[in-house]
């Protein structure tokens, strides 16, 4: 017997004061048309009232498809807890969430995706929450902001407890009455397959949750087919946890991305369908970054600038010789840019994302490539938070839960905001300096602590296009200028607080400042232990 309903039906499922999770990655997965009729139905009964929603990356965008938008209506939200919200260009009208947010008219927080994944995991296990030390020294502690994102916080979701003699933060499990997840295909006994989606992200996990606590489970798909047709191996989401279905067949892939059979693994464009960076200061902070790898790593890549740096060895015909990993789930390939970033395209494996943030969190992978909204003098980093461009703004996502534990994180952005920086002849020329500095004496939102990224020894770099610097135990230290830059007039004078420079302080290569290819060639990676196994060998023998 079919499990298929309508969207308005399945908007009459939810009570009044329920705890909603929903899977999706802004457009990525997200059940926007189940998400749409929770709106109309309070739009015209008052229905439901005073609802917490749990987004454990986002959920919706500034760009067609509004997921929590739908949701953000005085009376109808009470209390939302994501990885990150909707952003968009500071030109536009903010996302109404947004808007809730700031007049303080919503309980809003922001805990790191990964965690609020563990949370899903505990609640439907029935175990009282999670015990971590992702997070402690940023915004997510509650010495600093304990994830609050207004101020009307609520019932705090974080706490600092002391366990074998240690520190950590716990996060109590909460227990979901409904999830609303996605998939492309469900059979008609509710069995879920996802062959056009571009990540699985934690649908299953949420079903979980929800089934396990006795609520509801709403899947959005694509299309019904018939019991018996799917490959008992594609099957993500059994439908012994899934109640309802809601049939949208235009479902977006992801957002401005109705399909591509590449996103989803189905086929693999030939790389001559990529477009390699266009020429600019962008692409010159790429190649850079890009110079800071080696052959065989595994690197994680954030959005900004830091996302063009595939790009980067594709054009140096370095293709395949990093493995990138991205939060949402894919594993090698390419990753996308702009509208599509969290999807890649020809990627070699794509994991659940609850299973990824488990990898990330432990500082599994060798590199992470993120961005800066601003720089402190501890070398702290907030990508999370400016008060005065708060939409603008996301939220930290995976930020949290990749830096806590990194080996080694690249940073890069422009040095500072509102500056018109251009590249002319292989030398940088600062056509019209910007008026806000980022490397300020206190980031205003903790998203990354330099102290303890110092305090445990990790490599920690920052690179703009002015210079790159490196934190150190006595500070920030300026270790290389660009061809075109005067260290005391271009870099020293904008930083809010003294910045150290290195005795051999270098120019960097001439070769990033010329449009054509530089020539790129990487090291081999280093494995631990390698160099010892001959010896080890000899004494076998």
């Amino acid at each position: 017997m079919s499990k298929r309903i309508s969207a308005k039906e399945a908007a009459s499922l939810i009570g009044d004061g329920s705890v909603v999770t929903v899977s999706s990655s802004s457009g990525l997965g997200c059940p926007d048309a189940v998400l749409a009729a929770i709106g109309e139905r309070f739009e015209a009964t008052g229905h439901p009232r005073g609802l917490t929603t749990l987004h454990p990356i986002a959920a919706g965008d500034m760009y067609g498809i509004r997921g929590i938008d739908h949701l953000a209506r005085p009376g109808l939200l009470k209390r939302t807890i994501c990885g990150s919200y909707p952003s968009g260009p500071s030109t536009a009208e903010p996302p109404a969430i947004w808007r809730m947010i700031g007049e303080n008219a919503v309980e809003a927080y922001n805990i790191p995706s990964g965690i609020l994944f563990d949370m899903h995991r505990e609640a439907a296990a029935g175990r009282p929450g999670v015990f971590t030390k992702v997070g402690l020294d940023t915004f997510v502690d509650p010495r600093r902001h304990g994830c609050a994102m207004n101020d009307n916080p609520g019932e705090p979701v974080v706490r600092v407890e002391r366990f074998g003699g240690e520190e950590w933060l716990f996060f109590p499990a909460i227990r979901p009455n409904v999830a609303v997840i996605r998939a492309t295909s469900a059979d008609e006994r509710g069995n879920l397959t996802f062959e056009h989606e571009g990540a699985f992200l934690g649908a299953l996990e949420q079903a979980m949750a929800a089934h396990n606590n006795g609520g509801v489970v709403i899947a959005q798909v694509k299309r019904e087919v018939k019991s018996g047709t799917q490959s008992p191996q594609d099957v993500r989401v059994p439908g012994i946890l899934v109640d309802h279905v809601v049939v949208a067949p235009d479902q977006m892939q992801t957002t401005q991305t109705p399909y591509d059979p590449a996103i989803s693994g189905e086929i693999f464009h030939p790389l001559s369908h990529f477009e390699t960076a266009e020429w600019g200061m962008q692409k010159v902070i790429a190649r850079r970054v890009a110079t800071e790898l080696a052959d065989g790593m595994a690197v994680n890549i954030g959005f900004g600038i830091s996302a063009n740096v595939p790009r980067i060895l594709l054009e140096e015909g370095l293709h395949g010789a990093v493995t990138w990993v991205i939060e949402q789930g894919a594993v090698g390939g390419l990753p996308l840019l702009d509208f599509a970033f969290g999807c890649s395209s020809n990627a070699e494996a794509i994991m659940p994302s609850p299973h990824l943030f488990t990898y990330f969190q432990a500082g599994g992978f060798d590199a992470s490539l993120l961005s800066f909204l601003e720089i402190g003098q501890d070398g702290s980093v907030n990508v999370s938070r400016l008060s005065a461009r708060p939409h603008v703004t996301a939220g930290a996502g995976g930020f949290v839960d990749i830096t806590s534990h990194a080996k080694r994180i690249v940073f890069s952005g422009l040095f500072k905001a509102g500056a018109r920086v251009g590249v002319s002849d292989g030398r940088v020329v600062i056509e019209k300096e910007g008026k806000v500095n980022k490397l300020v004496r206190e980031v205003e939102h903790v998203s990354f602590s330099g102290p303890r990224a110092s305090a445990a020894g990790r490599d920690i770099l920052y690179v703009t296009e002015r210079c790159v610097m490196c934190l150190t135990p006595a500070g920030i230290e300026v270790t290389e200028i660009a061809p075109g830059i005067d260290l005391q007039r271009d870099v020293l004078a904008h930083a809010d607080f003294p910045l150290l420079v290195s005795p051999n302080l270098k120019v960097s290569d001439a070769a990033l400042y010329r449009p054509e290819p530089m020539g790129l060639a990487l090291p081999r990676k280093v494995t631990p232990g390698l160099a010892l196994q001959p010896k080890a060998e000899a004494r076998a023998a």
